[in-house]
């Protein structure tokens, strides 16, 4: 029973990526800044994420025709996410909206999500996983109607730090060979278990036949403060743009919320407060 339990989301996994594996997304704007841990909601639980970023310093000129300037625009998406298995989380970004500088609103289309991970994360000294994306979207988003993201997780562990690192590939359905490299790290100092302070650099280096010349590539630099507990988990973040071709200044807040909660954690609790009486 164990092989078929670890063979079904190898088997899932190749799949996805045999179907990911197209070409890079090209100059679009961006909805979600973050690193991803691969700690996922626990089976049977559902949880909402509110991603938000503001660019206060921009870009003035659209990364393509079609496009709108990052300067100034607010975006936002909420992201639905449901535990199905230990190792497999699944996900749907909906609504994706966008508020221009000059006050126009705009939606941006849906994007579905599948996580696999080594399960309990958390509590490993080394961790991994790999997300695959697929993306519908508007026309002033990005310039291509589909478009998808592998991102895998490579993450360790020892006392109170963690480094995580995200090869992200991004692609869009036209050629192998036109994959686009834009990493994201994490290097994380846990205070305790509710606190931890952190720097994320986020990266496009462009299509892995060619990077772009660096005046040209995207290297952004966050300070983060992360909060987990209740009501919510918040993680709050100022980006400073590295290159000449990065937004200058960003800020993102993050705000996660479970919905529900599990069984077996139900069930914990229960038992937890019968052995206090």
């Amino acid at each position: 029973m164990t092989g078929a339990r670890c063979g079904l989301p190898l088997t899932v996994t190749l799949c996805s990526a045999a179907l990911l594996l197209c070409a890079p997304r090209a100059g679009a704007q961006t909805d979600e800044i973050q690193v991803y841990t691969a700690e996922i909601a626990a089976p049977g639980v559902f949880n909402l994420t509110w991603h938000n970023n503001f660019t206060p310093d921009g870009l003035r000129d659209p990364a393509f025709p079609g496009g709108f300037s990052p300067n100034r625009t607010f975006n936002g998406v909420t992201e639905w996410a449901y535990g199905v298995a230990p190792w497999f989380e699944a996900g749907l970004y909906f609504p994706l909206y966008s508020i221009t500088g000059d006050g126009g609103v705009m939606f941006n289309g849906f994007k579905l999500r599948t996580l696999f991970v080594v399960p309990n994360a958390a509590e490993r000294s080394v961790f991994y996983g790999v997300n695959f994306e697929f993306s519908w979207n508007a026309g002033h988003w990005d310039p291509h109607r589909y478009s998808s993201e592998i991102r895998p997780i490579i993450g360790w562990r020892s006392g109170p730090v963690d480094l995580v690192v995200n090869p992200i590939l991004d692609n869009s359905w036209t050629t192998f060979s036109r994959l686009d490299f834009a990493p994201a790290s994490r290097l994380a100092y846990n205070l305790n278990k509710t606190w931890a302070l952190a720097a994320e650099e986020y990266d496009e280096f462009g299509e892995l036949k060619g990077f772009l010349p660096a005046r040209q590539q995207a290297h952004q630099l966050y300070a983060v403060v992360d909060r987990n507990g209740e009501p919510m988990d918040i993680e709050a973040g100022v980006g400073f743009g590295l290159t000449s071709g990065t937004d200058h200044l960003v800020l993102k807040l993050i705000l996660s919320k479970d919905l529900n909660v599990s069984p077996r954690s139900a069930t914990e609790s229960q038992a937890a407060a019968s052995a206090l009486r």
